[in-house]
C-alpha cells in the first residue's frame, strides 16, 4: 500500500506571470508546481538544500500538467503537493492548484530521480532519503 504525504502552500499571482489579458501564462504552472514542491520539502525536511548537503540533486525526468480554469493577476492560489511513495529510487509528486474560490485550476505530476552531484544516477535509495522515508513512516526499520 502506497502512502501519500501532502503539504499545502499559497502563492500570489504576480504581474510578470500573466499574459496581456491578465491570465497566468500556461508555462508558469510548472513553476507553481516547483513552488509547492519546495514548500513541501521545507515543511517535511527533504528540501533541495538538504539533498545537496547529502551530495545529491533530483532532476525532473517527467512532468505532466492539465489545465482546467485560469488564474488571474493578484489571485491567491493554493498549491497542494502530494508525495506519492514508490519503492524505486525516485520522487513522485502530484499537484492540485486551487483558485481563491477553492476550484481546481490545474493538476499535474512530476517524477524526479536521484543523481549524485558528480553526475552518477542512483538506482538505489540514497541513505538520507531512506532515513527520511523511515522518519515519515514510509519504510519499516
Amino acid at each position: 500500500m502506497n502512502k501519500e504525504i501532502t503539504h499545502s502552500s499559497e502563492i500570489r499571482v504576480r504581474f510578470a506571470e500573466c499574459d496581456p489579458l491578465g491570465i497566468v501564462w500556461h508555462g508558469n504552472y510548472i513553476q507553481f508546481f516547483e513552488d509547492g514542491r519546495e514548500a513541501f520539502g521545507r515543511h517535511h525536511g527533504i528540501s533541495y538544500l538538504h539533498q545537496k548537503a547529502n551530495n545529491f540533486s533530483t532532476p525532473i525526468v517527467s512532468s505532466k500538467c492539465e489545465h482546467r480554469l485560469p488564474l488571474r493577476y493578484g489571485d491567491v492560489a493554493t498549491i497542494k503537493a502530494t508525495y506519492i511513495d514508490s519503492p524505486a529510487a525516485k520522487m513522485i509528486f502530484k499537484y492540485e492548484i486551487l483558485n481563491p474560490e477553492g476550484n481546481v485550476v490545474c493538476t499535474g505530476e512530476t517524477v524526479q530521480v536521484f543523481v549524485e552531484l558528480e553526475g552518477n544516477l542512483s538506482l538505489i535509495l540514497p541513505d538520507f532519503f531512506r532515513q527520511w522515508k523511515i522518519k515519515m513512516g514510509l519504510l519499516n526499520v
